[in-house]
């Protein structure tokens, strides 16, 4: 074998070999420390304590094996269905009004060239959501009480003249879906605006030469690559509106039992784990809760091309 012969082959090989991984830099080795630490959080907060719901929902009282016993009982309790129709159609109002407001207003605050006033809108559309939970509630207790409300003409207009007539049970879900927008859209439409700003400056101006009008460029190019950022926003509020708990809470509190204490399934489990001592039923109606949002969310994920590739 000649000298150029070996020199060729020592080339082949060497053009065959993997390239040598660059050394691990601060930067690198930092990431893996955060996500070390979120990792072990995820871990002690949210799987274990999963996997013992689990261990809990097919156990007794006794730690034997119970079967489907604790999800018999829970959906043949009188309270289990009306609680999934009043989340369910929380969900309904809660889901449609969030979709469709967000994106329009953040189309809207997107189109606005003058730049004080974008921010501005965005500042207020946020601040809500710096009041979230319980203290959202309760802020909302004095709104919805026509003798104490800034809108209680308003109120009172559509025939509510006392607090107990506000949030009679029929009228809960649109109360709670309002409360729900009103804390946690600001937030989304931030979310959304960041996204319409990731689409191409020459996409829209080509747009604008070939003559569309800003209706046309928002329905033709902004709503479909905003599509995932929908299916995202959808996903993990459903995910949140699948925990009502604070809301009806605190109004059977404040109405003195005119909303049910077993309002909601997040309600009816912690009826059972700390009024009945029932802790199998309640991981029962939990993990219920946690297979239908995930079919739901699976649904979201492959309708909207969550994790497509571009």
């Amino acid at each position: 074998m000649t000298l150029v012969d070996r020199t060729a082959r020592a080339a082949a090989v060497a053009t065959r070999r993997p390239p040598a991984r660059p050394p691990a830099t601060r930067d690198s080795l930092l990431s893996y420390g955060l996500i070390s630490g979120y990792a072990v959080l995820t871990l002690a907060f949210g799987l274990l304590p999963a996997l013992y719901a689990v261990y809990l929902a097919f156990t007794d009282a006794t730690g034997g094996f119970a079967g489907l016993a604790n999800f018999t009982k829970a959906v043949g309790d009188f309270r289990f269905w009306p609680a999934v129709s009043h989340v369910a159609l929380y969900l309904i109002i809660w889901l449609v009004a969030l979709v469709l407001l967000v994106t329009v207003l953040a189309v809207i605050v997107h189109a606005i060239r003058v730049r004080w006033l974008s921010r501005t809108l965005r500042f207020v559309f946020y601040l809500p959501g710096a009041l979230a939970g319980a203290s959202s509630v309760l802020l909302w207790l004095f709104v919805l009480d026509p003798t104490a409300s800034p809108v209680g003409g308003l109120l009172r207009l559509f025939g509510f003249d006392s607090f107990v007539q506000v949030i009679l049970p029929g009228n809960l879900p649109v109360i709670f879906a309002v409360i729900a927008f009103w804390t946690g859209a600001g937030g989304w439409i931030v979310i959304m605006y960041g996204a319409l700003n990731n689409i191409s400056a020459e996409v829209i101006e080509a747009a604008r030469v070939d003559g569309a009008n800003a209706v046309q460029i928002a329905w033709r190019i902004q709503l479909p690559m905003l599509r995932k950022w929908i299916a995202y926003m959808s996903m993990m509020s459903l995910a949140a509106g699948t925990q009502l708990f604070v809301e009806p809470q605190l109004l059977s509190q404040a109405s003195n039992a005119v909303v049910p204490n077993d309002y909601s399934l997040n309600q009816l489990a912690y009826q059972y784990a700390f009024q009945q001592n029932d802790f199998n039923t309640a991981a029962a109606i939990s993990l219920l809760l946690l297979v239908v949002a995930l079919a739901l969310s699976a649904v979201f994920v492959t309708r909207g091309g969550l994790f497509e590739r571009e």
